[in-house]
């Protein structure tokens, strides 16, 4: 095998090719702008900005096993402060969905958890049922932490109720959007797309 062949980054050319915007990882100039602009930058395994950098050095499976593109919740600090102007989010976003395509996410990552049930709830009826939501959310280590959590949270639960901000007969179905049958076709649509695009590398 050549140098050249041996020390060519496949990686970054799978990510620019697989990733939402992943061409944009090679403009990163490593000045931890994002780490420092981050609410959970403190809790990240690797910041956007080491990330970036674990993908041109070829780290590919530290990278797609990692946590950390579990950890954006898309405030858009990162994005908004950049001098560079990488559109991070969709890039932590790209990289976590693409990680999950292949089977290489992290196990029982609480963010990931919460992403899968989030897009379950939503994809029902094109609205969130906020209710069966969170009540998802509370239930999702077991049904004793369950209980645990939801007693914790009777008070605040009780206070949304008389402010009309949650509904308890959500738990019989909730609203949803005009026209469902045309959401789902949508959806079954775009994962007919998404099962047909083939993973580059």
């Amino acid at each position: 095998m050549s140098d050249l062949k041996r020390y060519s980054n496949n990686f970054l050319r799978e990510v620019e090719a697989n990733v939402e915007e992943g061409e944009w990882v090679k403009r990163c100039m490593q000045c931890g702008v994002c780490a420092g602009s981050c609410p959970l930058g403190p809790h990240w395994e690797h910041p956007p900005q080491e990330l970036f950098m674990m993908i041109r050095a070829n780290k590919r499976e530290e990278v797609l096993s990692s946590s950390s593109m579990w950890m954006c919740t898309s405030c858009y600090n990162c994005i908004a402060r950049c001098p560079r102007e990488l559109p991070i989010t969709h890039i932590m976003h790209g990289l976590a969905h693409y990680a999950k395509k292949l089977g290489l996410a992290p196990k029982n990552q609480p963010t990931q958890k919460f992403a899968q049930r989030f897009w379950n709830n939503l994809s029902k009826k094109g609205r969130v049922n906020e209710l069966k939501l969170s009540l998802s959310l509370y239930f999702m280590n077991g049904f004793m932490e369950g209980v645990k959590a939801s007693l914790k949270m009777q008070k605040i639960g009780i206070g949304m109720v008389l402010a009309n901000r949650l509904n308890p007969f959500e738990l019989l179905g909730g609203h949803g959007c005009k026209d469902n049958k045309g959401l789902q076709a949508i959806l079954k649509k775009a994962r007919e797309i998404e099962d047909a695009k083939a993973v580059k590398f």
